[in-house]
């Protein structure tokens, strides 16, 4: 067997390598190599794309959720509630600007926010005085939180919910495509995400024109309606004109992308459920799986399983090794109880490659159920 490749990037550039190199010289041509013609019509095909009103994008994945953050005004009295099994992004925004990050815990099963560790944690935020400010819910590994649970508390007590769709734009949530569910949604165009640019890149989606107007602001300096007129205090997180260039070509490619994750994830499922916990699909959603994330058993060695698969031309990686609230950057972290899932996860789960372009042959699967079975 060859050498499998976690996330294929070249397969997919060999597929649209003539129409990028165009629409690359296109943009050569025009010059306009900063929120040129191409980020407008990139930002008009995700609207139509996902079904949201406006999108905005920006330099990245991480500008994204910051942006939405400094739009609500967050401060040293907000407590805003993260996931603490995720990437350092979703609460290094919050820390940056001043807020208090309040972790909380995620299913076993699913990897997303665990509504009811969300309702302990809003109460330590209260004993503590601080104000409810809102929740950053992401979709882990490309599947969709669980929205209609945390609307209904974010709602209730007049808080704002952000998704963070680093990892699931794609996916579907009971009919919803995602970008068009909560105040807001953030996305990341980095190369190895499902659509992604050959740089970094982001956007951020809103249904409401009051947050799309002000976001556009502060994405450049907080410029008003006059040159050189500065109506808030912003940042600069442009996207560039040539990385919407190419994103428009990918984004053609995407909905059979989408279909070929999901062909692959069925066979990992269907091969794999009885030997380790695979991924439980909550009723309603789609993912776009950006990862394939399964739990191994009691009794599987991590380390081990990862060294025999690699010795078969199999990558594997950890997403995520140590959840936030136990980095030395949130030391003294604020959490809502313990987050055993959290913790327990960071432990036992095992990402396989995923990517449109998997050759998912029999010698393939059977080399990894052999090895999950035998590893101890």
């Amino acid at each position: 067997m060859t050498q499998a490749k976690f996330i294929d990037l070249l397969s997919q550039q060999e597929r649209l390598f003539k129409n990028v190199q165009q629409a690359i010289t296109k943009v050569l041509k025009h010059g306009k190599y900063i929120l040129g013609p191409e980020v407008l019509e990139l930002e008009k095909s995700l609207e139509e794309f996902c079904g949201a009103k406006y999108a905005i994008t920006c330099g990245n994945g991480t500008d994204a959720l910051k942006l939405f953050l400094m739009y609500k005004n967050v401060n040293h009295q907000s407590a805003v509630f993260v996931p603490s099994f995720t990437f350092a992004a979703t609460a290094e925004v919050v820390k940056h600007l001043g807020a208090i990050p309040i972790f909380v815990d995620v299913l076993p099963d699913t990897f997303n926010i665990d509504v009811d560790s969300l309702k302990r944690g809003m109460h330590v935020a209260q004993k503590l005085g601080l104000t409810l400010s809102g929740v950053i819910a992401v979709d882990l590994f490309g599947q969709p939180a669980d929205y209609d649970s945390i609307a209904e508390i974010v709602y209730n007590n007049n808080m704002w919910l952000l998704c963070d769709a680093a990892q699931s734009f794609g996916a579907v949530y009971k009919g919803k495509k995602v970008g068009s569910i909560g105040d807001a949604t953030s996305t990341s165009f980095y190369p190895s995400k499902p659509l992604g640019c050959y740089g970094d890149g982001g956007c951020i989606f809103t249904n409401k024109e009051e947050t799309a107007e002000a976001l556009r602001s502060l994405r450049v300096n907080g410029r008003g309606q006059k040159p050189y007129e500065h109506t808030k205090v912003g940042i600069n997180s442009r996207l560039d004109t040539i990385q919407a260039a190419i994103l428009l070509e990918k984004l053609k490619l995407f909905p059979d992308e989408i279909t070929k994750r999901q062909l692959i994830a069925d066979q990992y499922t269907k091969y794999l459920s009885e030997i380790v916990k695979v991924p439980r699909i909550a009723e309603g959603t789609i993912p776009n799986w950006a990862l394939y994330t399964i739990i191994l058993q009691e009794n599987q060695d991590r380390d081990v399983i990862q060294s025999k698969l690699k010795l078969q031309n199999i990558p594997t990686a950890v997403y995520y090794p140590k959840p936030l609230h136990m980095q030395l950057a949130y030391k003294g972290a604020i959490a809502s109880d313990q987050l055993k899932n959290s913790e327990y996860l960071a432990k036992k789960v095992l990402s396989l490659p995923m990517h449109p372009y998997l050759k998912f042959t029999d010698d393939y699967i059977e080399k990894i159920i052999s090895i999950l079975k035998n590893a101890r």
